[in-house]
Parts: C-alpha cells; sequence; structure tokens
C-alpha cells in the first residue's frame, strides 16, 4: 500500500517511520482558516480533512494521512505563537493549570475516496512556573513553531507536571489508529506497536506515566 503523509511536520514524519513502512510526503496545498463557530475538537478534524483532501485530489490508490493539533484552555483554541511576547503571555496562562491537546487524523483512500477520521485528547497539568521560568525556557528557541509554545518532547516537558493520554498524539500523531487501519485494509506492519508504547523510548516519553 503507498502511503503519503500530508504535512511537513518533522514530528509526525518521525512518528510515523515508527510503523517501518515506506511513506512519502507531501506538502498539503491548503490554507488553514481557523473558525470562531467551531469547537477545538471540530476544527483540529476540519483542518486534518483539509490537509488530507488537498493531497489526496492529485493522488489514485494511495492512503493519504492528515493531521492537526491544537491546543484548548477550557474551550479556548490556542495555536502557534506569532511572537516571543505572544509566547510568554501564552505560557504564563497555562501556569499551574490543565488544557487539552487535541491531534485529529484524517485518513484517505484515494482508490474509493473513502474518509477515516480519529481524535485524540490529550489531558495536560503543567507545574506552576514564574516568569522567570518562562524565559529561561523561550531562550532554548523552541517555542515559535509549536501550538501552546512548548515542545512536549523537548525542553518544555520541564514545565509539565503530568499527562493523561497518548503521548505521540500530544507530539503530534498517535500510531495506535493509523496501524489498526493498515491492518484493517490488509496491509502487515512490522512493528509491535503495543511493545513500543510500552517501551516508550522516543524523545521524553520515558518522563511520562504510561497511558
Amino acid at each position: 500500500m503507498r502511503i503519503i503523509l500530508a504535512s511537513t511536520s518533522p514530528r509526525r514524519r518521525d512518528i510515523l517511520a515508527l510503523l517501518g513502512l515506506p511513506f512519502e510526503v507531501r506538502a498539503p496545498d491548503f490554507i488553514e482558516t481557523h473558525r470562531a463557530h467551531l469547537t477545538p475538537e471540530a476544527e483540529a478534524l476540519e483542518l486534518a480533512v483539509g490537509k488530507a483532501r488537498a493531497v489526496a485530489r492529485a493522488e489514485r490508490a494511495t492512503l493519504v494521512i492528515g493531521g492537526d493539533t491544537l491546543i484548548a484552555l477550557e474551550d479556548e483554541k490556542i495555536g502557534k505563537p506569532e511572537s516571543m511576547e505572544h509566547a510568554a503571555a501564552m505560557l504564563r496562562r497555562f501556569s499551574g493549570r490543565d488544557h487539552r491537546i487535541l491531534t485529529a487524523l484524517a485518513l484517505i483512500d484515494g482508490a474509493t475516496g473513502r474518509e477515516t477520521t480519529h481524535l485524540e485528547c490529550v489531558d495536560v497539568r503543567m507545574h506552576p512556573f514564574t516568569d522567570g521560568d518562562i524565559a529561561v525556557y523561550l531562550a532554548r528557541g523552541e517555542s515559535m513553531d509549536k501550538a501552546g509554545a512548548y515542545s512536549i518532547q523537548g525542553d518544555g516537558h520541564r514545565l509539565i507536571e503530568h499527562i493523561h493520554g497518548d503521548y505521540l498524539a500530544a507530539v503530534g500523531m498517535p500510531l495506535r489508529p493509523i496501524a489498526q487501519y493498515l491492518r484493517n485494509a490488509g496491509a502487515e506492519v512490522p512493528v509491535d506497536v503495543e511493545r513500543l508504547y510500552g517501551e516508550r523510548s522516543l524523545w521524553t516519553w520515558s518522563r511520562f506515566a504510561a497511558a
């Protein structure tokens, strides 16, 4: 089965590569338009589907995978920061509080046009931290392309007290639903995904309790 990842995210590319299957990467010709009337969950799903469709239109007999990740603080959507000042303001709001990381998947079968979606929610509790802590973290330079202005797979894990949910979904792409989809489609997945989840050896995964 030919697989295309409709994303330029290096994090999603690295996660999908864990399955041990060959795949191609395409940048979707898709403009992300954020819609105030949609819930965070609905918007994440809509964006993931839009990215996948943008690539699937030009492909046949191919599985196209699109994804989107956003953060919800209560019911407010939190995207990527526009400046370092904006990043500091985001992190200040997270201090000592809970928020959700929402990652949506869209899988489109190019042969049939069938669309399958999946939404994963990860609950995150942040440590209380000071403006000085925020300044030290921002100086590490990993905030500007991340939803919520922090990287769970980088030094941003130090800001987190605990998570409840799929670590890989928090980074940008859950593997279990993709592996299950491929098996249902008759593809052989050479990697034991449950063992991978048990080992938790990638990035900062081992610092968080198994979900």
